[in-house]
């Protein structure tokens, strides 16, 4: 290898850390709730990625929080132990012995490897679940059989949160890993909708920014067209697609909806199929997935290239479209997370709540 192909390299590196200047300045000490799930948690590369990923923001003065699901790995261990899975209306039946089966995935398998990736380079990850030091309420949530409530069991959505253990621990230095399993007013464990959780804490935290990993590059205005990829979205527009989206983004997109309507800056879908596409969304100018904004900005500072809505208007990617609104909290540091108590649980395309 020549040396001027070595400077070259070297010369692309320099530019890619100075590009991110900017944006380091502007979310330093900020709250970044992430959401972890789809094949960035299957993949052992996008796994150590994934884990890279939050030690760096942690590093570049960012406090992640990370809230994960685990549908695959606990069909996977149902599918193991022999107990046999039923669905109403696209959701699991989760009756009690299968809801032992979910806590002990998400919380002894799935939070535990997370953490343990964290942690390999430093002591900063701590694993929670909604149970711990009343983090998350739950509240059961039906399905729906051609318009009729049906009883799914211990499936529920978030009621209320309480970020009080989990801002001791960003306080330390730490990056919390919460498990999506909570128990309801009367002691009854549930296992939560994650995109809802998420979203939920990130109001209650006042996070700076909401990203929800997916299995797809982001919001597209015209699915299965390609070329309608959104980079930027309003909450009013996205309301008014939401209708027509595809059932796996629903879940997603409600999420974004629900955490930039209730205050959030500016939320973020990306492809975790992509090794590092949390910074990639975060630190250049350009993103990588589509961002929901309650409102754009007319001072925008170096936009992407447009992207064309399905209404063929234009959509660009705008640094300073964030406008954040505290969210409301009472004197326990508890919040209720109002519109993320109000619809029923949503599933993702392979019929599982989403996770």
């Amino acid at each position: 290898m020549s040396l001027s192909t070595d400077v070259t390299r070297a010369q692309v590196k320099a530019a890619t850390l100075i590009e991110a200047l900017p944006w380091l300045a502007r979310f330093s000490g900020s709250t970044v709730v992430v959401k972890y799930g789809g094949n960035a948690m299957i993949d052992p590369e996008l796994q150590r990625a994934f884990a890279a990923d939050m030690v760096f923001l942690r590093y570049a003065g960012l406090r992640p929080v990370v809230v994960h699901g685990g549908g695959p790995q606990i069909s996977a261990m149902l599918a193991r132990l022999g107990i046999a899975s039923e669905f109403r209306g696209g959701l699991r039946v989760t009756t009690p012995e299968a809801m032992d089966v979910v806590r002990m995935v998400l919380v002894g398998q799935v939070g535990r490897g997370l953490v343990g990736l964290i942690n390999a380079h430093g002591p900063f990850a701590v694993g929670l679940s909604g149970e711990d030091a009343g983090l998350f309420t739950a509240v059961r949530r039906p399905a729906y059989v051609d318009g009729q409530p049906v009883d799914v069991g211990q499936v529920g959505d978030v009621e209320s949160v309480d970020v009080s253990a989990v801002s001791d621990l960003i306080a330390a230095g730490r990056i919390p890993v919460i498990s999506t399993v909570a128990p309801d007013a009367d002691g009854v464990l549930h296992n939560l909708n994650a995109d809802t959780a998420a979203a939920a804490l990130a109001v209650a935290l006042d996070a700076r920014k909401l990203v929800v990993l997916t299995d797809v590059p982001g919001l597209y205005a015209d699915w299965p067209d390609t070329s309608s990829l959104v980079s930027e979205i309003t909450v009013d527009e996205l309301a008014a697609l939401l209708p027509s989206l595809e059932s796996g983004m629903v879940p997603k997109m409600e999420a974004c909806l629900r955490a930039v309507r209730d205050g959030v800056p500016a939320a973020h879908v990306v492809d975790g199929r992509v090794a590092h596409s949390t910074l990639l969304e975060v630190f250049t100018s350009e993103g990588f997935g589509t961002m929901v904004v309650s409102a754009r900005s007319a001072g925008a500072e170096r936009p992407s290239p447009a992207v064309a809505n399905r209404e063929g208007s234009v959509s660009a990617r705008s640094a300073g479209a964030e406008r954040p609104s505290p969210a409301v909290a009472n004197k326990e540091d508890s919040v209720s997370a109002r519109a993320v108590s109000t619809s029923p649980a949503v599933v993702n395309q392979e019929g599982t709540v989403a996770g």
